[in-house]
């Protein structure tokens, strides 16, 4: 007769595969019986934030290929989407659980919640074009929250409407944080208040004379979070993340709220003078201008310096950090993206101009939802001393930028550009002005064009790639881009990427002759065409055809997503 084992060394034997992170084990155990089911699916969440099919599916795929020889770079699109699956399929339980909607209440074994990974998500083309439509469905029904703003189709057609990722990130969010009682971090680029205040809600009870917000130091790690301000550390790395994390052996409390950049200075004045290299607030803060300040006894050691949503009232203190320049890595984004300081706030305009000026070894510099980063890049693009390497800009008019455009040119070091911005209302001159200046950029490895490449056609995609011999990964929209471009763009003997986020219309002869001029620096790339044209639609044996003659010739891989359904009327939705 069997001896069945007590829960207490069943419980230990799921923690000690947790601590093996095995995955597989813990899977196996859930399933074996009832007694097990609940110690092992207890720890399988509790570690679902590094399980292998998060973050892409990267550690799946890795292990899909092992025992596989001559296969190292490749995962079929049959296994792509089943990873991507899987991914989603682990949210779902996640989110269904807070609803109280599965058998066990897995959200109530997590510690640790990255809400960023959901994002990467809901993002991930995968998601959009095979598993969206099964994710929102019954009780998830209500995350599937829309832009006001559907695809752009053609100047008449409307196309289905976008997934406000932003959105629905802030109610799912808001959701699983009221069920998450053992929730010890919580991260995410932009965590909302709501989400903040329930996992608030959730910490125990404290007796610190100190405590007020259940935020904690750790100088054992060098890694911080908080409820709504981050955690810091005595060290030369200091990183502000919106989530809490705790050390029983050495914490401290830190006030939040309207004190919370108080609070920030006074700890960043206690450090040793000189001794912060590294400055970095990922999420939430009320960071404002007496850390700016405070930060300046840094101002010889300090290098880099990256600060994620800053508020509207703390953008005009920024100028308060013109001592340091020692920088080598800036990175500035504005919470509304609405903020014009060139306009309203003309003064600190000029002093951030000037400070950057003084930051002669700055080599990675990137502004998000910053409405004045054209105009104060234009003078440090100029600036002969200064010798960038990254650049990237988001959130900006495209139609008002031609200064810009042009200063681009003068950084010849430049081998990373990325820029997203409002591509509308564009002539003809200031797309030509784009192209011209970044094809003078002849190291540039890394080119990523949103929105201000949507009106791009054959000929400028042909010039970049002409004049950009050693690009690796290149990005682009644009508008009835044909077979035209292949010839040029095999040129390209070191692209390991192509993403064509464009209105396309290739045929299978076309892509066929470029995987035929692919050479061995090609290897591994992936084709990525995302808005083909319901016109140039090809059929699954022929994207079965091109899968398998890029994976022959550069063991690469082929995507192809519809810009809308062929069966659908492209005026569908119109009103007379």
């Amino acid at each position: 007769m069997a001896v069945a084992l007590p829960d207490d060394i069943l419980h230990l034997i799921c923690v000690q595969l947790w601590h093996q992170r095995d995955f597989d084990t813990l899977y196996n155990c859930a399933q074996a019986g009832k007694q097990l089911a609940s110690p092992a699916l207890t720890n399988l969440y509790r570690m679902h934030d590094v399980a292998p099919v998060t973050n892409g599916g990267g550690d799946e795929v890795e292990l899909s290929r092992q025992g596989r020889p001559g296969d190292q770079d490749f995962a079929t699109k049959e296994q792509q989407e089943r990873i991507a699956s899987k991914w989603a399929l682990l949210w779902e339980s996640i989110i269904l659980s807070s609803l109280n909607k599965t058998l066990y209440p897995y959200c109530r074994y997590i510690r640790a919640l990255n809400l960023r990974d959901l994002k990467e998500l809901l993002e991930d083309f995968r998601f959009r074009s095979a598993v969206s439509k099964t994710f929102f469905k019954g009780p998830l029904a209500q995350f599937n929250i829309e832009m006001d703003t559907p695809f752009k189709l053609s100047s008449k057609a409307k196309g289905p409407r976008r997934l406000n990722v932003v959105a629905a990130l802030d109610a799912i969010g808001e959701v699983v944080t009221k069920q998450t009682p053992m929730l010890e971090e919580l991260s995410g680029e932009s965590i909302s208040s709501k989400c903040l205040v329930e996992m608030d809600s959730q910490a125990p009870p404290t007796t610190d004379d100190d405590a007020l917000a259940g935020c904690r130091i750790s100088r054992r790690r060098r890694r911080f979070d908080t409820g709504s301000l981050p955690i810091f550390q005595r060290s030369n790395v200091l990183r502000m993340v919106g989530t809490p994390f705790v050390d029983e052996r050495e914490t401290k409390r830190i006030r939040t709220g309207l004190e919370a950049d108080h609070q920030l200075a006074t700890f960043l004045n206690d450090l040793r003078p000189r001794s912060l290299e590294t400055f970095e607030i990922i999420s939430y803060s009320n960071i404002g201008a007496e850390s700016f300040l405070a930060l300046n006894c840094h101002r010889e050691s300090l290098t880099e310096l990256k600060i994620n949503n800053v508020k509207p009232e703390a953008m005009p203190a920024l100028s308060m950090l013109k001592g340091c320049t020692s920088l080598t890595t800036l990175l500035l984004t504005e919470t509304t993206g609405i903020t014009d300081l060139e306009k309203t706030q003309h003064d600190v305009f000029l002093e951030i101009i000037a400070w950057l000026l003084e930051c002669k070894s700055l080599e990675n510099v990137t502004f998000r939802k910053f409405l004045s980063a054209p105009a104060i890049m234009t003078p440090l693009l100029l600036e002969n001393d200064i010798h960038l390497s990254k650049l990237e800009i988001e959130g900006y008019v495209m139609k008002d930028s031609r200064e810009f455009h042009q200063a681009l040119a003068h950084q010849r070091t430049l081998q990373r550009v990325w820029l997203k911005g409002d591509g509308e209302e564009v002539m003809r001159d200031d797309l030509d002005t784009l192209v011209d200046a970044l094809s003078t950029l002849h190291h540039l490895r890394d080119l990523r064009l949103r929105d201000v490449s949507d009106y791009f056609k054959d000929e400028h995609i042909c010039q970049l790639a002409r004049s950009l011999p050693e690009l690796e990964e290149f990005f682009t929209s644009g508008y009835g881009i044909t077979d035209a471009i292949w010839t040029d763009v095999a040129s390209l003997k070191v692209l390991r990427r192509l993403d064509l986020n464009a209105m396309t219309r290739f045929t299978l002869d076309g892509i066929l002759d470029f995987i035929s001029n692919l050479g061995d620096g090609n290897r591994g790339l992936l084709l990525a065409v995302m808005m083909a044209d319901a016109d140039s639609n090809l059929t699954e044996e022929e994207q079965s055809l091109i899968q398998e003659t890029m994976a022959a010739k550069v063991e690469g891989r082929f995507e192809f997503t519809l810009m809308r359904d062929p069966d659908a009327s492209e005026f569908e939705g119109e009103s007379d």
